[in-house]
């Protein structure tokens, strides 16, 4: 059974931690066909066909419930899904009799009652009826129930999506980005992976201490589209459950893409890793715009100032209005306590944007510097220090999980670990 899930327009945005149950996986390429008796699911069902979970998908609404639909299909052959709105429980079965002989195998149906009762659930069960939720229904019930019927029936492991981009270029969301994502990995024991976008200059490679010979540019320019065991090929082991698929960072051709370029990339690597972490650049195309509206959780860094205010205001609300039923875009401030800069705090952001950054990372040039220039992690060189734990903590906001507990280390494990290392 579906559940409701309204939000207030005049509410605060939430940032409060995404949970499992809340994740909704993309639906496929698939056909759907809605057939209500009510004008307002016929609009929660339009609204649904236009959330970014289901994108691909094609869908289409007619009035008429099941008697519409019967008589449809007897003409045409059924699509992937049908969703059936009936107000009138002694009719639905009937009727469900009747669409069976119409309707073609592997056609997976929806239906949306009025009544919560088990006996008829459970006979609409025996009919074939895939799921079924209780009315009335908004924009949210019909994504999750469509999206529901393929990422449940097929087994399929969907990985968490978290675009990292910056208000503007050279507030290090790049550095952000890959700390966070090694948070994930080491602190949250999330396998994850790194995808370093910015394909002419991405410092993933360098910050992660890699040279690998093949990354993204492998995979966006291959002519056949990506397998898992071809991804498996293109990336590079940054630690136990950090992977990192670099960017070639050389100019010797030009990184012009289509719209749609990543998406076979992103759609295969969600199918085996929980948590993708995607490095996207300051630029604004139809790609990196996709990329955004397409992922799962989203974190602008901004530093603190005009600039970086005005931009991070429009990049949040062009991405609340592309992406009504998700959870409102975070950001954090970078770099903030500058010497000699005059500056915007926090509470100055939080006035113009109408919610707080999740975090403020200071300023410390030796810090951050020494880390880069090594190719380590905050948390390598500074276990301690403000920006380590803030790293920690943006990584569990994004991914909705706690701290995991270490296990205790033997006495011999510094000999173990030289051993291996030899």
């Amino acid at each position: 059974m579906m559940r409701n899930a309204r939000r207030n327009p005049e509410e605060q945005p939430d940032i409060t931690p995404p949970h499992a149950d809340d994740y909704i996986a993309p639906a496929p390429r698939v056909s759907v066909q809605a057939f209500c008796e009510t004008v307002e699911t016929a609009a929660a069902v339009r609204s649904a066909g236009e959330d970014r979970r289901l994108g691909k998908a094609h869908l289409t609404v007619q009035m008429g419930g099941v008697a519409g639909a019967i008589e449809v299909y007897r003409t045409v052959p059924t699509p992937n899904v049908i969703i059936l709105e009936t107000e009138d429980r002694s009719d639905i079965l009937v009727g469900l009799d009747q669409l069976a002989t119409v309707c073609d195998a592997g056609t997976r149906v929806v239906v949306i009652g009025s009544v919560n009762d088990v006996a008829p659930y459970r006979e609409l069960v025996r009919r074939g009826v895939n799921d079924y939720v209780i009315g009335p229904v908004d924009t949210l019930d019909v994504v999750r129930s469509i999206c529901s019927l393929f990422s449940a029936s097929e087994a399929v492991t969907v990985g968490r999506i978290v675009a990292v981009v910056g208000a503007k270029g050279g507030v290090g969301a790049s550095t952000v980005a890959h700390n966070v994502a090694w948070a994930i990995a080491r602190d949250l024991a999330l396998d994850s992976v790194v995808i370093d976008l910015d394909l002419a200059f991405g410092t993933a490679g360098l910050d992660y201490n890699k040279d690998p010979l093949q990354g993204i540019a492998n995979a966006v320019f291959s002519p056949d589209r990506p397998d898992t065991a071809f991804m498996d090929r293109l990336l590079s082991k940054c630690t136990d459950h950090l992977s990192l698929l670099a960017a070639p960072a050389t100019l010797e051709r030009v990184y012009d893409f289509g719209e749609q370029a990543f998406d076979a990339i992103f759609d295969t690597l969600r199918m085996t890793t929980p948590c993708i972490v995607l490095d996207v650049p300051h630029q604004w195309s139809g790609w990196t715009k996709r990329a955004l509206v397409g992922a799962d959780d989203i974190l602008i860094v901004a530093e603190p100032d005009l600039a970086n205010l005005r931009n991070a205001k429009n990049l949040l609300n062009m991405l609340k209005a592309s992406r009504p039923n998700d959870r409102t875009p975070l950001y954090c401030l970078n770099q903030v306590g500058m010497p000699k800069r005059p500056e915007i705090n926090a509470r100055g952001f939080a006035k113009t944007i109408e919610s707080p950054p999740i975090a403020s990372i200071p300023f410390d040039s030796r810090m951050f510097g020494t880390a880069a220039n090594n190719g380590q992690m905050i948390a390598e060189i500074a276990a301690r220090h403000r920006a380590t734990k803030m790293f920690l903590e943006i990584a569990q906001l994004l991914t909705g999980r706690g701290e995991t507990k270490k296990p205790r280390r033997s006495l011999l494990s510094p000999i173990i670990e030289k051993l291996r290392a030899k």
